[in-house]
């Protein structure tokens, strides 16, 4: 995940000095949607992992591949209902709606058709990423990962040097690389994992197929509302600003996602874990993944959050050769809402390893689609775009509160428990590692020295406040043996 984050990041330099700001913004607002696949795709996968991962810690082998048979039929159907639901919705983008210049909607509307194809695709695909995270198949995410920047990468370069319509060929390209990965997805699993098999009528359970449907379908009104949210965001500040703003939010959104990668790979890691504990009936060992995973999801966005948000202008500077219009505000907002929703998964996986999820999902999605309505209202008395990450900040502080709530009903906890074990150190341990880099920030003029002197204090105070105020006295033990370890076998390499 490291590698991909830079092949990423180096990436989206190339697309946007070659596309220019313009087009760049085009295919973030119509094309941009593609990245939201990785988001829906993992939340749909979400729903089947957690009747495969209950099961297994049941230890019902044979329920796996009626949930394996029952989710692809699901997702057969989904993805065809989605199809048609983009091809309408479409036609009101392109008639009225976006914001795009005429000579440019031709190239939109490619990259839009190329969009619905692999959203489709992606869909159906879901019961086999729902298999890996199960199976807690990471090295699958590893090695799949580095390909797909890879190919992105190799997109880019030849599009520096394509001659015709760049932003019709990119988005055609860039349709076509999930569609690449997810067919290796399935050979994979087909060849690896017995319960991927697919005969429906072999597999057929009425009553499993109606508890999977229920709670597929509250899930999809959550996942959707969300995407729905994300994508919605850029339609309105497009609608308000034109596309350079959305190159703006590509930027920011770049930023967010890669800085994001590790704990993001922490929670896939995670999640079965949880749910496989609630399915063995083992509440408390389920709450301590949830206080842990939770603690360091936190830490692992913090230690590269905070050197970027401080030092956020001199890093587009030396980043993009051309860095576009509030760009910087809107990596600095984003980064706050990621802090305030994500560490925060852990309690969601909790819920919905309990299931009956219906009430959950209607707050979630009503807290999911406010910042578009707050968003809209702030544009038309005339505030900044910025505003809208402000609506979304408020949104999800709103959101997480709901979810603790939940949590502490349905999976037997407290907030005094909530608060020593996830909200008071990573408080502590986010104050510290805030401030005293922003103090050196602040009072040292040289630009260079500046910049060394930040990241070293954000990483100094880091490491300090995160073993001395964010971890349990069993963790700093576990620390310690760790690193007792090394140095004992790297003495002893030294030794030979």
């Amino acid at each position: 995940m490291g590698i991909t984050m830079f092949i990423s990041l180096y990436t989206t330099r190339l697309i946007l000095n070659s596309l220019g700001a313009s087009d760049f913004g085009i295919f973030n607002l119509v094309g941009g949607a593609i990245a939201m696949l990785g988001f829906l795709n993992a939340a749909m996968a979400g729903a089947t992992q957690r009747f495969m991962s209950y099961s297994k810690g049941e230890g019902d082998e044979e329920k796996l591949k009626k949930i394996f048979n029952i989710s692809f039929l699901l997702h057969l159907g989904i993805s065809f209902l989605l199809g048609i639901a983009l091809v309408i919705v479409g036609y009101f983008f392109f008639n009225g709606i976006l914001n795009i210049a005429p000579e440019r909607i031709y190239a939109a509307k490619v990259v839009y058709g190329s969009l619905i194809v692999s959203t489709m695709f992606t869909v159906m695909s879901v019961p086999y990423d729902a298999v890996l995270n199960a199976r807690e198949n990471m090295l699958y995410y590893s090695i799949v990962g580095i390909i797909e920047s890879l190919l992105k990468l190799g997109v880019a370069i030849f599009i520096i040097y394509y001659a015709g319509d760049k932003l019709v060929l990119y988005g055609i390209l860039m349709a076509c690389i999930p569609l690449i990965t997810l067919s290796i997805m399935r050979i994979y699993t087909h060849r690896n994992y017995e319960e991927c098999v697919i005969s429906p009528k072999k597999y057929w359970d009425k009553a499993l197929m109606k508890e999977m449907t229920g709670f597929a379908g509250w899930n999809l009104l959550g996942s959707s509302t969300s995407m729905a949210s994300q994508y919605g965001q850029g339609i309105v500040m497009n609608y308000f600003f034109g596309t350079i703003v959305n190159a703006s939010q590509g930027i920011a959104n770049q930023i967010s996602g890669q800085l994001g990668v590790f704990s993001a790979v922490l929670m896939k890691a995670l999640s079965p874990v949880i749910t496989k504990q609630e399915g063995a009936g083992n509440n408390e060992m389920m709450k301590l993944a949830v206080f842990t995973g939770s603690k360091f999801i936190f830490y692992l966005r913090l230690v590269l959050y905070v050197p970027f948000f401080i030092l956020m202008e001199e890093i587009f500077a030396l980043w993009l050769t051309n860095v576009p219009l509030y760009a910087v505000i809107f990596g600095r907002l984003l980064l706050i809402r990621d802090l305030i929703e994500h560490p925060f998964s852990p309690f969601n996986t909790a819920i919905y390893a309990k299931g009956n999820i219906r009430k959950f999902q209607i707050y979630t999605s009503f807290f999911n689609l406010m910042p578009l309505g707050l968003g809209f209202l702030l544009f038309t008395l005339k505030f900044g775009p910025e505003y809208i990450y402000v609506a979304f900040i408020f949104s999800m502080f709103l959101k997480t509160l709901i979810t603790l709530l939940f949590y502490k009903e349905k999976c037997d906890s407290n907030f005094d428990e909530i608060f020593k074990n996830v909200l008071k150190p990573i408080s502590i341990v986010g104050v510290i590692s805030f401030l005293f880099p922003l103090l050196v920030y602040l009072n040292i003029e040289e630009k260079l020295l500046k910049i060394i002197m930040t990241i070293f204090v954000s990483i100094i105070s880091y490491i300090f406040s995160v073993y001395l105020y964010g971890l349990r006295i069993e963790e700093r033990k576990k620390i310690k043996d760790l690193i007792n370890n090394f140095i004992y076998r790297l003495k002893n390499k030294l030794t030979i």
